[in-house]
């Protein structure tokens, strides 16, 4: 390439116009930044939320941006920081799975902050979330196998993303842009800990990290602070520290790892990043989520209440529940641990847990990995008899299709069998308006009157009216 990837991003992040971005590409992007501001709502009690609120409170600092609900007025990394801790800590936030996992909207704070410290229009902040979007999901479908599978955890393409979408509302120049690439991607890597076996809060919480960052990078950036350009395809750059990268001639150079011959070569796709670049808006690919757990255990939950709600299940007729999936669902979501749930955090990214409480409480709500279901016996009954499949011939559909295959088995020898291939809210199963507006009365309902609520929505959908403070100011609860 002629110029670096840092550069083409930055170049083409800080031509990209409002009056660019298609009609149906802002409306999407809106239907993201309502579901988000409901997710945060949702947030508002939540342990780790205001565990980083009370220290940022505590340190003070200039009032440049707002955080969502509580309406505290700080600087705007710092708003960044929590609002992206309250956008993810439910984990019901939005969901993009290609080679890699990822959830967008964990950067909707950086453009929030960013245009409310720089005055900015509605219109300049969804044009940065539009790129957010972009970038976020093209870097999940360059590496391959995903960076997941090489044992590092999605925040690693955060880091990248996070300063782009900030620095478009800083105003950056391209150097300074390109500078702030390097800055954030220079010391985030993360590793695939937080999301393996008993998971603590950081599972929510490295991507707000990468966030938060961002913005302080971009920042740095703007002052004259200077960070390595090839930090993705030079030298021990992101491309070459992951294998499978000759950055002598730039090119994918692909290898096969001994001990995980399993995934084939490894080796890179830069067509994936800059293909159509521009004309095929990533964000229209993303999906919502329709329960408050990790994304691939949605299909087989669905599938599991729509059985036991058809059949009148009941927890003590289960004999056995053989869920039949993709070989990553095994590794991430049926390892020793997760039969064995000790928080919110872990019982969420446990599919035998999920199953347990979907079968017992036919729902899955943000009350599902409360103190008092954590407990609950009859879920702890049915915990153990749920068995995970993997399956190569699933394998071969993912990640165009999610397949699910779920079988019930009761103590009287009947047997019940439902086949799925996409979760509610996945484009090609879309959440429609309705259902998005009450997810989001769910989730706020706690803070936000009927009232309140409806204004919110308005608010949103008519955000390109108005600036980023007045919108910001109209969150509080």
């Amino acid at each position: 390439m002629e110029k670096s990837v840092s550069r083409i991003i930055s170049e083409f992040a800080l031509d990209l116009k409002y009056e660019d971005i298609p009609g149906e590409v802002i409306h999407e992007a809106k239907r993201f930044l309502y579901d988000s501001i409901g997710c945060a709502y949702g947030a508002y009690e939540t342990k780790d939320v205001n565990i980083i609120r009370n220290y940022f409170r505590n340190i003070g600092g200039k009032q440049e941006a707002t955080v969502i609900g509580f309406g505290d007025k700080v600087p705007a990394a710092h708003a960044a920081f929590v609002n992206s801790q309250m956008i993810r800590s439910l984990d019901f936030n939005d969901i993009y799975w290609k080679q890699d996992p990822s959830h967008p909207s964990d950067l909707i704070p950086a453009a929030l902050a960013a245009g409310e410290y720089s005055n900015a229009d509605m219109k300049s902040v969804l044009t940065a979330i539009v790129l957010g979007y972009e970038f976020e999901q093209r870097l999940c479908e360059i590496a391959a196998p995903g960076i997941r599978e090489r044992k590092w955890h999605h925040a690693t393409l955060t880091q990248f993303v996070s300063p782009v979408v900030a620095g478009k509302l800083l105003n950056l120049s391209v150097e300074q842009m390109v500078n702030a690439i390097g800055i954030n991607g220079a010391h985030n890597f993360t590793s695939g800990a937080p999301a393996s076996g008993q998971l603590s809060m950081m599972k929510n919480t490295v991507d707000p990290m990468a966030v938060y960052n961002g913005v302080i990078s971009s920042f740095l950036a703007k002052e004259g602070f200077t960070g390595p350009e090839f930090i993705f395809e030079g030298k021990e750059g992101f491309f070459d520290c992951l294998l499978g990268w000759d950055y002598k001639s730039g090119q994918s150079k692909p290898i096969t790892v001994p001990g995980l011959e399993m995934y084939g070569e490894w080796r890179w796709d830069l067509d994936k990043l800059f293909n159509k670049l521009g004309s095929n808006y990533k964000i229209l690919e993303c999906s919502m989520k329709a329960f408050p757990t990790e994304a691939l255990t949605h299909t087989h939950i669905s599938a599991v209440l729509s059985l036991v709600n058809k059949h009148d299940v009941k927890p003590d007729q289960i004999e056995k529940i053989i869920i039949t999936t993709i070989a990553r669902v095994c590794d991430i979501l049926f390892d020793p641990q997760k039969y064995k749930p000790k928080s919110r955090e872990t019982a969420d990214h446990s599919l035998p847990y999920c199953i347990a409480a979907a079968v017992v409480d036919r729902k899955i709500t943000t009350d599902s990995f409360s103190e008092e279901k954590l407990n609950d016996p009859r879920i702890w009954s049915v915990i153990d008899k749920i068995e995970g499949v993997a399956s190569y011939e699933f394998e071969k559909l993912f990640p165009e299709k999610q397949p699910s295959k779920v079988e019930i088995i009761t103590t009287d020898g009947k047997e019940y069998s439902e086949y799925l291939e996409y979760p509610k809210g996945h484009p090609n199963n879309p959440m429609t308006d309705e259902e998005l507006e009450s997810k989001f009365n769910s989730l706020s309902s706690k803070l936000l009157d009927a009232n309140k609520q409806r204004e919110i929505k308005e608010l949103v959908f008519n955000c390109d009216i108005m600036e980023a403070t007045e919108f910001m100011n109209k969150l509080i609860a």
